[in-house]
């Protein structure tokens, strides 16, 4: 070509593209770098016809890209934090107050400075609630039991006169 090497169309299409990669969403465009990267190391070694470069680059970006989706399939990335982008997956277990009450199934709860659409039984405002999952942009909700007068910590029952009592000096 006109004083430039056919490779070094190939190596900087190569580039374009890596660099692309990091602006563009999405993990495809790395697939097509490699693809030219590997066309100008062929064009530069072997001085193919403009026909096998262009035919060699689209079997390497098809060989890239499905052998990166295979190879992605069988050893998928785990990631550290499964719930990052899960707001109401990442508030299950949390307890919220009750801002309007919940009544046939629907109402709001306020959790840490935000509210949400809650969804559960029937329960007035001012009420704790525990969230046990979300559903889109809804929490699920049910009542929090506090601890009753008569709690397993002393024994079942609200006076303290057992026979165990009785017996202690």
């Amino acid at each position: 070509m006109d004083g430039i090497e056919a490779h070094w169309f190939w190596f900087a299409a190569g580039l374009i593209l890596a660099g692309l990669e990091m602006v563009v969403p999405g993990v495809y465009l790395m697939w097509l770098a490699m693809a030219a990267l590997a066309t100008g190391v062929i064009t530069l070694v072997a001085l193919p016809s403009l026909a096998v470069q262009v035919t060699s680059f689209i079997f390497l970006s098809l060989i890239f890209a499905f052998s990166a989706r295979r190879m992605l399939r069988d050893r998928p990335i785990v990631s550290s934090d499964p719930l990052l982008n899960n707001r109401g997956g990442r508030m299950t277990g949390q307890t919220a107050l009750v801002t309007q009450a919940i009544v046939s199934g629907s109402g709001r709860v306020k959790v840490g400075d935000s509210e949400w659409i809650a969804r559960g039984p029937d329960t007035p405002v001012g009420e704790r609630v525990r969230i046990t999952g979300s559903d889109g942009s809804e929490l699920l909700v049910e009542p929090v039991a506090l601890i009753s007068p008569s709690s397993p910590t002393d024994g079942g029952t609200t006076g303290g006169n057992t026979p165990e009592d009785a017996s202690r000096p």
